[in-house]
């Protein structure tokens, strides 16, 4: 009969290599619950970062997003070991859990987290002298106090603090590693509304009058936001809709059902703007920039619709006056007179008073020796009702006329001044 192999089981070789790097930095002799060098001086913990992406700013949560490698370093000479080259042991998050480690935390973070897949993101690597490399990947939303009183022509300086949790500077002393140069960012990086303009690393001393002084490490970042998007959004729908609302002027005052349309269409859709711009920003208690440029265009577009209402009804005014000077005046007003047609009223006045319903030719004629002839009787009789009712009529024809001038300069001086101080 034939004789049946029997093969041996291979051992497992991950944990033969784990048991014995575990024997070889000797973790079970030593408590590592206690930080290194115990009772003595604080223990250096250099640190250095590398910003790998800005993922969000937000406005209305006063936050952003950012994900870096964080690095620390330091030496435990509990972890010291023999090696023949000088090489270093590279481990994953495992051994992590039974050494001592830097307990970091982001201060006025609302969420952080390490990356996990397709293994947790942590490196361990020793080298035989003791000395210690901690590497993470974490991505950590964190508070940003932003100042909207210049939005959208703004500059926000946002900062990401680091900070040991149970360790003052009388055990632990934070520090970045190589200073500024500590600090590393992803060329890449950018932002779809911000400019990143500049990032730098500074350290302070933070006190809590409970526990101590502990040391923190800052990761300070300018951003300066992108203009362009709001202009087109924003502020060129605004200035078009003043713009359409001077329209009106050069159309007749007469024409009431094309003058008020347009002055409401132009008020409701600035309404609209200024409810769009409001939506996407937090509710602070102070005026931004792009409020000010919106509301002061608001008045521009009322005003315009008042200006139709102060034309509108010095216009009516003035046929009842004139209507009731027809009224009182004698049947002879269509005899040839010489002395009506006199020089003091000239022919550009002739042609302000319009027709209302007389000939086209005589007519016109019949009305401008009507209303001179209402002039001269009024300074025989000795009334003055006759010199305010010429002189109502010019001003009612000025209002567009100068409206025409006053609104475009007034507009243009507003906006030279505007952008004079906020660009």
């Amino acid at each position: 009969p034939g004789v049946v192999p029997i093969f041996k089981r291979s051992p497992d070789l991950t944990k033969t290599w784990a048991t014995k790097s575990e024997q070889l930095l000797r973790i079970d002799d030593h408590d590592f619950t206690m930080r290194p060098g115990f009772g003595g001086p604080a223990v250096p913990v250099g640190v250095d970062v590398q910003v790998e992406s800005l993922d969000a700013i937000s406005e209305v949560d006063m936050d952003f997003t950012m994900t870096l490698y964080l690095r620390h370093y330091w030496k435990d000479d509990r972890l010291s070991f023999r090696s023949n080259n000088n090489q270093s042991m590279t481990f994953d998050g495992r051994l992590v859990k039974k050494i001592w480690v830097p307990d970091m935390f982001f201060v006025h973070s609302k969420k952080s987290f390490t990356h996990d897949t397709t293994t947790d993101n942590v490196m361990l690597r020793v080298f035989p002298d003791g000395k210690v490399l901690y590497s993470l990947r974490v991505t950590v939303t964190a508070m940003c106090s932003m100042d909207l009183s210049r939005f959208p022509l703004d500059t926000q300086t946002c900062s990401l603090e680091i900070e040991s949790y149970a360790y003052t500077d009388d055990d632990l002393m934070l520090y970045w590693k190589e200073g500024n140069r500590s600090l590393n960012t992803d060329e890449r990086i950018s932002l779809s509304q911000f400019l990143i303009q500049e990032f730098h690393t500074t350290t302070k001393l933070a006190f809590y009058s409970s526990t101590g002084w502990y040391n923190r490490l800052y990761i300070t970042f300018t951003l300066r936001r992108h203009i362009f998007f709001f202009l087109l959004q924003t502020y060129f729908p605004a200035t078009l809709m003043v713009m359409l609302s001077w329209v009106s002027f050069w159309i007749d005052r007469r024409a009431v059902p094309a003058r008020v349309p347009l002055g409401i269409t132009t008020v409701l859709t600035m309404s609209t703007i200024i409810t769009g711009v409001n939506a996407s920003m937090p509710r602070v208690s102070y005026i931004k920039a792009v409020d000010i440029y919106l509301w002061v265009s608001f008045v521009f577009v009322f005003l315009s619709v008042i200006e139709y209402a102060a034309v509108n009804y010095l216009s009516t005014r003035q046929e009842r006056k004139e209507r009731k000077v027809r009224e009182r005046l004698p049947c002879t007003c269509g005899l040839a007179h010489p002395g009506m047609m006199s020089t003091g009223y000239s022919e550009e006045d002739f042609n302000t008073t319009g027709n209302y319903g007389m000939p086209e030719e005589n007519g016109v004629k019949r009305e401008r020796m009507l209303v001179q002839l209402a002039m001269e009787s009024d300074q025989v009789t000795g009334h003055v009702g006759s010199s305010a009712y010429s002189n109502v009529w010019i001003d009612t024809h000025a209002i567009d006329k100068y409206s025409r001038v006053i609104f475009p300069g007034a507009y243009i001086l507003f906006n030279i001044i505007y952008w004079s101080i906020y660009s």
